[in-house]
């Protein structure tokens, strides 16, 4: 089976989760903390948090309840759920528009990547102007991504580029048609394509100045629910940043976990293979200033109101805790895995390729996670 087959398989997965619903009921004792998730590969430290004990550690018994894309804002806005971790793109123009949620710790980089076709000749974000790129929605974390770099870059994406829109599975095929010249994706698809030989990276948030630096997931608790219980929140912030600290340790035992609690539908080696694009290094003043950077492009790129006071944003998107800092951090320390790690010379790429390559039968039982919003 081809890597585009496999994306797609994954794809069809993410398109039939069900909507929000709890997975564990607890009797709504004040130390319950009740955490959102989508079934992705990048919640890695939510699913390593519950496992490893990491809530229990902070005194908290988790209900988990989950989410389906298409609600998972206005869900935690509602107060559904509590906290979560996800992409800080994604929530700052609901925030500026009024949604009551807080960013309140960076939990890893690298998700989103522009990648242009192995068969034209663009090999540069100026190389864009004129093109058509794929996304898989407007809106979407990849097409946001594609806007802040277009816009950092001096072209206009509302007239200087044309968008299409293709189901993520089809982003590949897409360019294989001609339909396409580029695509905006996030991981694992950004990787597959790279190992089908279809793109080159053009943008790649985890490589590439200002982005390699920033955090594009961090995470976020409901406005009310820290109002009320400012301990419970840093409580359960320093669980997930314990979970991201453990993921980063040890990625692939993370990848197993993920796959045998079955918080998603795949294969432990195509999820190492995603979790190890990412860095899983948290940070309270990383988040802080991927919230400003974010902010300030995404201005620059007409995505956010042209009277919006960005610092002023900034300052209302983030929450400063309690027993949550860079020092305390510092000192966390967590397990190392017998056999949890990618070997340090692994190309990961050569890895997918390998994995991908394998019989028909043992592809088709397989089925990739995906990473960010599709």
């Amino acid at each position: 089976m081809t890597p585009t087959k496999l994306i797609t398989v994954a794809v069809l997965c993410t398109l039939l989760l069900p909507g929000c619903r709890k997975s564990a009921t607890t009797g709504g004792s004040s130390n319950v903390i009740r955490v959102g998730y989508i079934g992705l590969t990048c919640e890695a430290p939510i699913f390593s948090a519950v496992e490893k004990g990491f809530f229990k550690e902070e005194g908290l018994e988790v209900e988990m309840v989950k989410c389906e894309w298409a609600n998972y804002k206005d869900v935690l806005a509602l107060g559904g759920f509590d906290i979560t971790h996800h992409l800080v793109m994604y929530f700052l123009k609901p925030i500026e528009q009024g949604l009551d949620v807080k960013f309140t710790a960076g939990i890893h980089k690298g998700c989103l990547r522009v990648q242009a076709s192995t068969k034209g000749n663009i090999h540069s974000v100026q190389d864009l102007r004129g093109k058509r790129i794929g996304v898989p929605g407007m809106g979407t974390p990849p097409f946001i991504f594609a806007n802040r770099v277009l816009g950092a870059n001096g072209i206009d994406a509302s007239k200087d580029v044309t968008w299409r829109v293709f189901p993520a599975g089809e982003l590949g095929l897409a360019l294989d048609k001609g339909e396409v010249d580029a695509v905006a994706d996030s991981e694992p698809i950004g990787s597959l394509l790279l190992a089908d030989g279809k793109v080159r990276n053009v943008a790649d948030q985890a490589a590439d100045m200002p982005y390699k630096d920033e955090y594009c997931c961090a995470v976020i608790v409901n406005g009310k629910y820290l109002a009320a219980n400012p301990k419970g929140a840093a409580a359960a912030t320093r669980a997930l940043l314990k979970g991201a600290k453990w993921v980063e340790a040890n990625p692939a035992a993370a990848a197993r976990l993920s796959v045998e609690k079955k918080y998603l539908a795949s294969n432990p080696e195509l999820n190492t293979v995603a979790i190890s694009h990412l860095r899983y290094v948290p940070s309270v003043s990383g988040a802080d200033a991927a919230v400003k950077s974010a902010a300030a492009e995404m201005k620059i790129a007409g995505m956010l109101g042209p009277t919006t006071d960005v610092p002023d944003l900034a300052r209302r998107a983030f929450a400063h805790l309690d027993g949550v800092s860079d020092a305390w951090l510092d000192t966390l320390e967590v397990e190392k895995v017998a056999g949890g790690q990618v070997a340090p010379d692994q190309d990961i790429r050569l890895f997918a390729e390998l994995i991908l390559s394998d019989t028909e039968e043992s592809c088709c039982k397989a089925r990739i996670p995906v990473v960010a919003n599709q």
